[in-house]
């Protein structure tokens, strides 16, 4: 049975946009009110330094109640592991591809264009913030929704990444299970809410206001909602609010793929509901475990240091004036017995069975033990780092479909709107029909170096029965080359097309013919 989280805000005809915009606002907290609980215990347990969901002084102390830092040290590794697989630093991490509609014989010039955008793509995410806030974002992932903000930069900066925190963000889910309303709550200085928002404009409520107490929080909300009614185009409307006034500062239509600048991307997700269940939230039950025993056996060592006293009440000894520490004089009255010491009822000794098991639970779910841990004294061979990724692929594998989807995918679709935008990259179109992304992350690596190990077991199987000579009969050795140049992630350009392969086959074969015909000799002269 389907999970229903979605609230059906009041909205009647004589609302206001602004007024339907924030009774879906608080319909949308409505909805992240239910989840509150189980973020908040994530936050607590294994990211103290993230801010709460709850309201709190700045500077607070979050760790008091953490005595076991598995989960913490875990979800770090987790988020870095995370983007090892998908999206690794310095590397080309996806690939733009003719797409299946584009003729045969355009397919390699277009590829070879393709490859240039990819090159000059990467090259900007190398240079830009990306790595630093993907893995920000990684962190939100763990708890099972991430919101990764993608903006249009300036000359030197052409793209500005930033990881929006989840207690800031409202989300709301429209009839296809997709996210079709992104409310972002901020709080801005009257005075800078004309420098965040240059084209806004403000109330003569809010210019009093501004002109009153310059330094007055204002409350601000963005919002990004899809427009059904265009159905053509994908077609998102930004909108900034005043909720204290309700007015409208600031508005802006966004039309085309990768228009829309929030990314909003799950781990998974249950039938419909609008956020994501990550790893964290099935792990909590251990790490609040792991945590309470390891509290408790700090409890029990203290115990053990200090000790448990009793003492007969004699009117001569006075508790509250005895100091358990090295050269403490105790009187006590003659005849009596004075302090003694209590032998503890439980026996801990159990606990490191029981809290090595939860800890294997924790880094169990967070993805941190796969195939034990690496010899330091011996580096990793090619084999087992292969091997690692693939087992890495073979456990997330729902997840990273997922993830390709709503995440890398629409991180690089808004990528080529923005520097289309710009004028600094040209995509090539055939017939008008757009490209395709494929993902070449370690992570997909993994699964292609599978399919090319099936087809060289299946090459070694034919030459071992027929032998090599009916293999090449059997087998197209040119076609087999370009696959797995392609399985690989091998740069097009550096791949021989159908003609230069043929002209090479001609070209070797004169060659050959003319050796043959050097090693022979001279004819003989008739007699």
């Amino acid at each position: 049975m389907a999970v229903i989280d979605t609230y059906s805000p009041d909205i009647s005809p004589s609302d206001s946009p602004v007024q339907a915009l924030l009774k879906r606002f608080e319909s949308a907290k409505s909805v992240k009110d239910l989840y509150k609980g189980d973020f908040e215990d994530c936050y607590e347990f294994a990211l103290p330094q993230k801010e709460s969901f709850y309201d709190e002084t700045q500077g607070r102390r979050r760790t008091d109640r953490i005595f076991d830092e598995t989960a913490v040290v875990g979800v770090q590794e987790f988020a870095s592991r995370l983007q090892s697989g998908i999206v690794p630093n310095y590397s080309r991490w996806a690939e733009f591809k003719s797409g299946s509609e584009i003729p045969a014989e355009d397919k390699k010039e277009v590829d070879l264009l393709l490859d240039e955008v990819t090159e000059y793509v990467f090259e900007l995410l190398q240079n830009s913030n990306f790595s630093q806030e993907i893995h920000e974002s990684f962190l939100d992932i763990a708890l099972g929704t991430g919101v990764l903000l993608v903006e249009e930069g300036d000359a030197v900066n052409p793209i500005i990444f930033k990881a929006i925190p989840l207690p800031q963000v409202y989300l709301t889910s429209g009839h296809d299970d997709k996210v079709d309303h992104v409310f972002r709550e901020r709080q801005i200085r009257a005075k800078d809410i004309l420098i965040a928002y240059p084209d806004g404009e403000l109330s003569d409520e809010m210019k009093m206001d501004m002109r009153g107490d310059p330094e007055k929080m204002c409350d601000i909300i963005e919002v990004v909602y899809r427009n059904y009614e265009n159905k053509k185009d994908d077609e998102y409307h930004y909108c900034v609010i005043s909720p204290e006034h309700e007015h409208k500062i600031h508005e802006e239509v966004y039309k085309g793929l990768g228009s829309n600048p929030f990314i909003v991307y799950r781990w998974s997700k249950c039938s419909g509901e609008t956020y994501g269940r990550g790893p964290l939230q099935n792990a909590l039950p251990a790490i609040k475990t792991a945590n309470l025993l390891i509290e408790m056996i700090l409890e029990n060592a203290q115990m053990s240091i200090s000790g448990m006293y009793q003492v007969e009440d004699d009117g001569v000894v006075n508790i509250d004036n005895i100091s358990l520490i090295p050269g403490t004089i105790i009187p006590k009255a003659a005849g009596s017995s004075g302090l003694q010491p209590i032998a503890p009822a439980g026996n801990f000794n159990v606990s490191d069975l029981v809290l090595k098991d939860q800890r294997n639970n924790i880094k169990k779910a967070l993805y941190n033990d796969m195939l034990g841990m690496p010899n330091q004294s011996t580096p990793m061979s090619a084999t087992e780092v292969a091997e690692r990724q693939a087992d890495l692929s073979r456990q997330i594998g729902a997840a990273f479909g997922r993830l390709q989807a709503e995440m890398v995918t629409p991180v690089l679709q808004r990528v080529i709107f923005i520097l289309k935008k710009q004028g600094r990259i040209k995509i090539p179109k055939v017939n008008g029909r757009e490209i395709k992304i494929t993902s070449s992350s370690p992570l997909a690596q993994a699964q292609y170096q599978q399919d090319v190990a099936t087809v060289d077991r299946f090459l070694a199987m034919i030459q071992g029965r027929v032998g090599p000579e009916l293999t090449n009969l059997i087998v197209d050795q040119m076609k087999v080359a370009k696959y797995v140049a392609k399985k690989l992630g091998v740069p097009e350009e550096l791949v021989r097309s159908e003609e230069q392969m043929q002209q090479a086959a001609q070209q070797m074969q004169q060659m050959m013919a003319q050796q043959q015909q050097q090693s022979a000799g001279p004819e003989p002269e008739g007699e």
